[in-house]
């Protein structure tokens, strides 16, 4: 699944990089910087030290691996999004089961992928996710929503937690994979509208992403998938 996408620069994005696999490291380290379009702000091995070194890099991107030494992935997470909402975070990692996606995008990652995927498909998420998108790897997206749908609220709410019709609209396109210029097409509005609307969505429903909405939106029974 992928949603999404308002341009938010044409500056190369500059991405930091978390793994701990020295030779995993080098290998994206090397591809990332021959990349048009981005660059390589900087590199850690442990979460700890991630923690202390992205403040310093000016890094807009995350490319964080779940299994790290120490602190984990997803602890990193609940930790880094909070201080830090404006850098996107994307996961790469070997864990390949629905509920680790839950888990990470309930802590606030923009992306979930699984290593040995494409090396292209990574430069491209995270343009995706700068970009104002979410990427989830297609061959775990399904088994995601299924999941979401077991463990979503039994019970409706009547109330639309001050959701407009409209707003339930575009969530409702959201999590069907729709970016925003295709809401926009598809609603016959223009691409700063859906923003707006997102912007009041994510006020609404306290959320900061694109998937975390539809997540939440799910949950509290507003649409249906």
């Amino acid at each position: 699944m992928s949603t999404g996408a308002t341009c938010k620069a044409t500056e190369p994005v500059s991405v930091f990089l978390v793994e701990d696999q020295p030779r995993l490291l080098r290998t994206l380290e090397k591809y990332l910087s021959t990349q048009e379009g981005i660059t390589v702000a900087g590199s850690a091995m442990s979460a700890e030290e991630a923690l202390e070194a992205i403040p310093e890099t000016g890094a807009q991107v995350v490319l964080l691996d779940l299994e790290l030494p120490g602190m984990d992935g997803l602890a990193f997470l609940k930790i880094f999004k909070p201080r830090h909402p404006q850098i996107e975070v994307l996961i790469l990692t070997t864990f390949d089961d629905e509920t680790k996606v839950y888990q990470a995008v309930r802590a606030g990652a923009a992306g979930y992928l699984v290593k040995r995927i494409a090396h292209e498909k990574i430069a491209a998420a995270i343009h995706e996710v700068w970009d104002g998108g979410t990427v989830i790897e297609a061959r775990i997206a399904r088994r995601f929503w299924n999941y979401f749908q077991s463990v979503k609220s039994s019970t409706r709410e009547e109330t639309r937690h001050g959701l407009t019709e409209v707003e339930i609209e575009i969530l409702l396109f959201l999590g069907k994979g729709l970016s925003n210029a295709e809401v926009g097409d598809v609603m016959s509005m223009g691409r700063r509208t859906v923003r707006s609307h997102l912007s009041h969505i994510y006020r609404k429903l306290g959320v900061s992403t694109h998937v975390e909405a539809v997540v939440e939106a799910l949950r509290l029974g507003l649409i249906d998938l």
